[in-house]
């Protein structure tokens, strides 16, 4: 539900090729992680394109979604992504890597009650739990009283898979926490957890081929 005030969903992105995407199963996008979004006028359609912490593109959302936040922006909203989960699905070939974000768009006048609810959102999700964003009135005036502090009880569950598609991640493992710990000067935990993440990406696929979807 949009209020004139807030705005908040869960929303596919696509990627634009699988080998561009693959820096989506890697140490730089962590579920959890809140992403910036940039809009890109492409032959005349205005898309809300994904950036990471480390100002690279990761995919983009479709027109639909592009078109909600980009009246978000038009009324001076804060735009926020929060990554919930990256899967891969083999069809059509070569397949594509894709996944979710919860989208939290606030007014500048409730700023600080809502940055500190992206940043405890963020880590429920972090976690593996996926709150219900779509807030209503009463929410919104829950989180501004709260300072942020208040979190849905509601969850949404992860959409069901098709045939032929594989959850590369959904929450933080411990090799993506150790990414945190990496990123604070610990160089053995980065190379550790980049061969845990490697391994756990080259069993999701694998799995795919043992049920023969390959």
């Amino acid at each position: 539900m949009a209020t004139s005030d807030y705005f908040g969903s869960y929303a596919r992105f696509e990627t634009v090729s699988k080998k561009e995407a693959a820096v989506l199963v890697g140490a730089d996008n962590l579920v959890g992680d809140v992403y910036g979004i940039v809009f890109l006028v492409e032959e005349g359609v205005k898309i809300a394109w994904l950036k990471n912490r480390f100002d690279k593109f990761v995919g983009h959302f479709d027109a639909e979604v592009s078109r909600r936040l980009s009246l978000c922006e038009a009324h001076d909203m804060e735009l926020n992504a929060v990554l919930s989960f990256v899967a891969y699905t083999e069809s059509p070939e070569p397949g594509h890597y894709w996944g979710e974000m919860a989208l939290v768009c606030y007014t500048r006048k409730n700023k600080d009650a809502f940055d500190a609810f992206v940043r405890n959102l963020a880590v429920r999700i972090g976690n593996g739990v996926r709150p219900d964003v779509d807030l209503g009135e009463q929410g919104v005036s829950q989180v501004i009283e709260s300072g942020g502090e208040w979190t849905p009880a509601k969850l949404i569950p992860l959409p069901k898979r098709s045939a032929g598609t594989a959850m590369i991640k959904s929450r933080r493992s411990a090799s993506e926490r150790m990414i945190e710990q990496a990123r604070k000067g610990n160089k053995g935990c980065y190379v550790l957890s980049w061969a845990m993440i490697l391994a756990a990406v080259a069993a999701a696929i694998f799995g795919l081929k043992a049920c023969g979807v390959f």
